[in-house]
This record gives structure tokens, sequence and C-alpha cells, in this order.
């Protein structure tokens, strides 16, 4: 009885092991991760905590607490608050349109498929586009004063203003909401809606006892991934106003690059303050998402 047992022991402790294939293929991912992520956030936590001789100091952090600095951090929660939320509630409002409206089927396709690559459509090409379309000089600027006597401008709006970088983010504050949201409508099944048809309820009383509620919880990731997607960004911001909008990434940009305010150890403590607050935001767009993933199921 124990000779087959001792055998099947020698013979599995003497089977070479197979190589993890799946781990291999995972493998360029950790690789990118640990590179592109992992390392530059120690980087800059070490710079946040370091003085220009290479000791430690808590100046750094203390300096993010002057009234120019934390004005550009507000600034810039507020210019992501509002783009992400308009952005969640036109894109809300479009993806209920195409997926449970009485629109054509293959307006679908088309509205997804401009989603995704406006969504990925920004940086200095976005803030040309901008220019070009709302500037003073631009295209519809012109149009809206030579045909119908409107000048916008004049009536108080700024392209380079507060209200002109939330109009600007929106263009891929939106798209992002629609491809974002989708899966979630998809997810409300037809079902609910003509159960509750059956009982003598409203569209209305649909949406609001049973359609919002659900949708509830991915909205309200959606809505801080978005948030986060704003809060980050740089380039559209940088090339669309320069100096002229006091906003954190613009802020970190001089003092990481420029001339006259260069300081690297200030710069990362910007930097780090930026991943708390996204890193938030980030958070509760996943524990939200798990909750609303349960919800669908």
């Amino acid at each position: 009885m124990g000779q087959p047992a001792q055998r099947q022991s020698m013979a599995s402790s003497s089977t070479p092991r197979r190589i993890p294939w799946d781990a291999l293929a995972v493998f360029p991912f950790i690789l990118f991760a640990v590179m592109f992520l992992f390392l530059p956030t120690f980087s800059l936590i070490g710079g946040a905590f370091t003085d220009r001789a290479g000791n430690f100091t808590l100046d750094n952090i203390a300096g993010l607490f002057t009234d120019q600095i934390m004005a550009a951090y507000w600034i810039s929660i507020r210019i992501s608050g509002a783009s992400a939320i308009l952005g969640a509630l036109i894109g809300l409002a479009i993806t209920l349109a195409i997926i449970r409206g009485k629109l054509p089927q293959g307006l679908r396709s088309a509205v997804m498929t401009f989603s995704g690559v406006a969504s990925n459509f920004a940086g200095v090409p976005l803030a040309f586009a901008f220019i070009a379309t709302l500037g003073r000089l631009g295209l519809a600027t012109i149009i809206l004063k030579t045909v119908f006597g409107i000048d916008i401008y004049r009536s108080g709006f700024n392209l380079f203003s507060f209200w002109g970088l939330t109009l600007t983010y929106l263009y891929f504050q939106i798209p992002l909401m629609v491809l974002t949201i989708a899966p979630a409508i998809d997810g409300l099944k037809k079902e609910w809606n003509e159960a509750a048809q059956t009982l003598g309820a409203s569209t209305w009383q649909f949406w609001r006892y049973i359609g919002f509620p659900i949708l509830w919880p991915s909205v309200l990731g959606t809505l801080s991934l978005l948030f986060a997607n704003a809060f980050g960004a740089i380039a559209t911001a940088w090339a669309l106003t320069g100096s002229n909008l006091n906003i954190v990434t613009v802020l970190l940009y001089n003092q990481i690059r420029g001339d006259a305010l260069q300081n690297p150890g200030l710069g990362a403590a910007l930097a780090l303050g930026m991943i708390v607050i996204t890193s938030l935001a980030n958070v509760i767009y996943l524990v939200v998402a798990a909750r609303a993933e349960r919800w669908m199921k």
C-alpha cells in the first residue's frame, strides 16, 4: 500500500515544472507598469522630501500651502469638477438617446466610433482646433458675428478663461462618458421596464424608482473618472491658455522646466499632491464600479 504512494510522490517530485506561459504573457505589462508608473512615483516621493543638496526637508511640502499654489489647486479642482459634471450629464443624455431611444440603430455605431476617437483627441491639436473655431478670429466666431450679429467675446465669452478651458475639456470628457456608461445602460434589462409598465408605472416612474437608482453607482464612478482625467491634463491647457490661467499642471511645468521659477523639489511636491487627488478619485471609481457590477448581476 505504501509503495505506490511513494513511487507517485517520487515521480511527481522528479517531474520538471512547466513554464507558466500565462505569467510570461503578463510580464511585459508588469515591466511597463514598474518602469513608467511605480519608479517615477517613487522618484517623485523622494524628490518631494529632498532639497537641492539631496538632504531631507519638509519645505517642499510646506510650500504647497502658499496662497498661489492653493489657488492653483482650487482652480484645477473647479475646472475638473465643472467639466466632469457637464460631461457626465451630456454624455448620459446622448447614451440614453442612442441606446434606449428610438433613434436609428446605425447612429449608435457612428456615435461610439466617434467617441472612441474623440476621447483620445487632446493636447496641442485640440487647443488649435478650438482656437481656429472659437478664437477671436475663429470660424464659428466670425459666422456668429457676421451672419447672426452675435459677438460672443463682447458678450463676455473668452476661450482663454475658466469656462473656455472647461468647454475645451468637454470635447474629450463627453465621449469618455459615452464609452464608460454605455455598458451600464446596456445592462438595464427590458424586462424590468415591461414589468413596471404591467404594474401601471409610467416611463418617468420607471426611471425615477428603477432606472436611475441602478445607474447611479455607474454614473458616480464615471464622474470620478472624468474628474481625474481632467485634473491631470496639461498639454491642452498649456497650449490654449499658457500662463494666463493658474492651474496646477501649468504651475508644475513651470517649476520643473521653467527658467525663472525652476524648483524641482517643489515641482515634485506639486506632482505628489496631484497623485494623491487623482488616486482618491480613481479609488472612488473602482469602489463604485465594483458595487455597480454587483447590482447588474
